[in-house]
């Protein structure tokens, strides 16, 4: 049995094709620019067996086939419920789906297990170093490094985003050394740097919670793409840069 946060049922920017997106509930991390901290608490959302969400993904099967899409699951934080999650990846992996998991890397382990059944990895890097993933996140950056060092032995096909924060993430050094950590992957299809949106604010009104970064404008998409050229130079040229805007 897991939890949802929620569904999205033809998602397009959350991995290939059109994607049956599942929302776990649930994220460990506090991030700065967080923009759904409904997701937050893990004892909240829809109660669910694989069984059922299965049953929901497999729906749109057709629209799988024709677009190369299939199934992400996304947070929250996926890998907060290791047990349901792998439970629904190999259901969808007997069914012939494409699985994707949507990720900080950050949760209680079992990834071995995990990888077995996921076809990409969309993973989000928070900050370069240990101080600037605490302030950040609110979190140490261990559990991340010891994801990280199972996704590399896994060999499973990556996707790499970085939020770029006016003032935090948004240096010319800052995207260099972020571009060094990216590199020692392997298997990367793709690079996307993701400009702060304030588009969450609201939600953290409506709630009572402090917003950490309030008075941050939204990051510029030209600058944004800027540093994407810095991204995009060296030994990995053929990997493109999306910039989601």
């Amino acid at each position: 049995m897991g939890r949802i946060h929620s569904i999205e049922t033809l998602g397009l920017v959350d991995g290939p094709g059109i994607r049956f997106v599942a929302f776990f509930q649930g994220c460990s991390l506090r991030c700065a620019y967080c923009h759904n901290p409904d997701t937050w608490d893990i004892n909240k959302g829809m109660e669910i067996t694989a069984e059922e969400l299965l049953k929901k993904a497999i729906r749109y099967k057709a629209y799988f086939q024709r677009s190369s899409g299939g199934v992400t699951c996304s947070g929250g934080e996926p890998l907060l419920q290791p047990e349901f999650l792998t439970e629904f990846l190999r259901l969808c992996k007997e069914n012939g789906i494409h699985t994707a998991i949507d990720t900080a890397g950050f949760g209680k382990g079992s990834y071995h297990s995990i990888f077995k059944y996921t076809d990409l990895v969309i993973l989000d890097i928070k900050h370069i170093n240990s101080a600037g993933y605490r302030e950040l996140t609110g979190r140490d950056m261990g559990e991340f490094e010891n994801f990280a060092g199972c996704l590399k032995k896994s060999g499973t096909k990556l996707w790499l985003r970085h939020v770029v924060v006016p003032g935090i993430t948004d240096s010319e050094e800052h995207i260099r050394s972020m571009k060094k950590i990216m590199m020692r992957f392997d298997n990367v299809e793709k690079i996307e740097l993701l400009p702060y949106h304030t588009l969450g604010v609201n939600k953290y009104e409506a709630m009572g919670i402090p917003y950490k970064l309030k008075g941050v404008p939204p990051m510029c998409k030209d600058r944004t793409k800027e540093l994407g050229n810095i991204m995009g130079r060296g030994d990995r040229h053929l990997v493109p840069y999306c910039p989601v805007c």
